[in-house]
């Protein structure tokens, strides 16, 4: 039987390092794909994570297994995993926002720093918990870096509004059923980032804080390069 997970224990760094291996593979296999091949594999892709998800969303539901405040799809990292499907599937620019911002920052975070307080590899719950944060991460990483899609400031207010949207559903959702998804109401009870930013709520302000610069952070260098090619173009 597998002990309890630790950060940055040996199976921890297995993940990250399966992480960076399939970043690189998916970046050198997006860059040499004609269009019907990019299409075909993106699709098949898409299945895949539609696949884990039932699996893991099915598991969660078993009984044993359901908890109010654990098996609703409410947490981020649960829907950007939803996303990933019709983002890869139609590479719609609205979609594909989402799977950037949500992939880039919040699951390469769950990633460096798991809430994860359940059993070590190759327990249901670490594959449950790695399995799908490696996928959104890498569709980001595919699709930007390996395809070419890009966003702008569009896609930075379109990002902004669904996650506002949520944080304040989820929260109210909490409120009422007693439940912590997305921790808006508590800290997590395992460590994680959160802990350096002060007690409730103000980690929740000091987050909103951060992921608006952080976005802004990582859509400038796009739209700074489109900005100079239109000024080059310009008579």
């Amino acid at each position: 039987m597998s002990g309890g997970f630790a950060a940055y224990g040996p199976s921890h760094w297995a993940a990250l390092g399966l992480f960076a291996i399939g970043c690189v593979g998916l970046i050198m296999l997006g860059r040499g794909q004609t269009p019907s091949e990019a299409k075909g594999f993106s699709r098949a892709f898409s299945l895949a994570i539609a696949y884990v998800v039932i699996g893991v969303q099915t598991y969660t539901l078993l009984p044993g297994h359901w908890s109010l405040g654990g098996s609703l799809p409410l947490q981020l990292c649960d829907l950007a995993w939803i996303v990933a499907i019709p983002t890869l599937w139609t590479r719609n620019r609205r979609w594909f926002a989402l799977a950037y911002y949500w992939g880039l920052t919040l699951s390469v975070q769950a990633l460096l720093t798991p809430a994860l307080n359940g059993s070590d590899y190759p327990d249901i719950d670490y594959l449950n918990f790695f399995g799908p944060h490696l996928m959104i991460v890498w569709t980001a990483v595919y699709l930007t870096w390996g395809l070419g899609m890009r966003p702008d400031w569009g896609s930075y207010r379109f990002a902004v509004a669904v996650t506002s949207t949520w944080a304040v559903a989820t929260f109210v959702f909490n409120w009422i059923a007693g439940t912590n998804y997305g921790f808006l109401n508590r800290k997590p009870s395992t460590g994680s980032a959160l802990d350096l930013l002060g007690p409730w709520p103000w980690y929740v302000l000091a987050e909103v804080g951060i992921i608006l610069a952080g976005w802004a952070l990582i859509t400038w260098p796009w739209t700074r390069g489109a900005r100079g090619m239109d000024d080059a173009v310009t008579p």
